[in-house]
């Protein structure tokens, strides 16, 4: 039986966050699926799970989690991950680099942000374009942010953390949408190093839905 239920889109930034912190944990769980194409987010029964109508919802030890970087938290916390260090600063430098990812960049790439303004524009700029237009600069000062630290061979340090569990699925959409990937060569270090982690493996957006195209 599963120890935890949870509820994501296999393409979803957020829920391969807390995929790979569920594999790191080694929490067996459940996925069901709120496919965000055919608009299962906004059913009455994935908004009484969460209102916002977003994923990830994690139900785990009797709670419903929103949030992804508040369920990273909660499962850090819980499962004793190291996904922040114990120096106050140096936690204060990997939470910044997190955010740099998901409070900044991700949301101006969600889906449903960028269709409604390639939409705005009236054919004058299409989904790839918005995507390349975020992500690169994006991408390229969180480089200059890792240059400020200790790499090593992840974002900062000997083992994943929280920064590594944003990056990846940044990296994943940077891909998707052929982003220019020069002159990011600690970003593309800490993806090879996370590449063969078997927690970031498993948690793979190809890996859960393997008939992606």
């Amino acid at each position: 039986m599963a120890d935890a239920i949870l509820y994501d889109y296999w393409r979803s930034s957020a829920s391969y966050r807390v995929r790979i912190a569920l594999n790191l944990a080694e929490i067996s769980y459940e996925r069901r699926v709120i496919d965000l194409v055919a608009g299962d987010q906004r059913g009455g029964d994935h908004l009484a799970r969460n209102p916002q109508g977003l994923v990830p919802v994690l139900e785990i030890d009797g709670q419903r989690f929103t949030q992804s970087l508040a369920i990273l938290r909660y499962l850090d916390a819980t499962r004793g991950l190291g996904l922040l260090p114990q120096s106050p600063a140096a936690a204060a430098h990997q939470e910044a680099l997190a955010q740099a990812i998901a409070v900044d960049l991700h949301p101006v790439c969600n889906q449903s942000v960028a269709r409604f303004s390639t939409g705005l524009s009236q054919g004058a700029l299409d989904m790839q374009g918005w995507m390349q237009h975020f992500i690169r600069p994006g991408l390229l000062a969180f480089e200059a942010l890792l240059a400020q630290g200790q790499q090593q061979p992840y974002c900062a340090g000997a083992r994943p953390g929280l920064a590594d569990l944003c990056l990846m699925p940044q990296l994943y959409n940077a891909r998707r949408w052929d982003v220019d990937m020069t002159g990011l060569a600690r970003c593309r270090a800490v993806e090879a190093a996370c590449t063969v982690h078997p927690a970031f493996q498993a948690a793979y957006p190809d890996a859960v839905n393997p008939t992606a195209e």
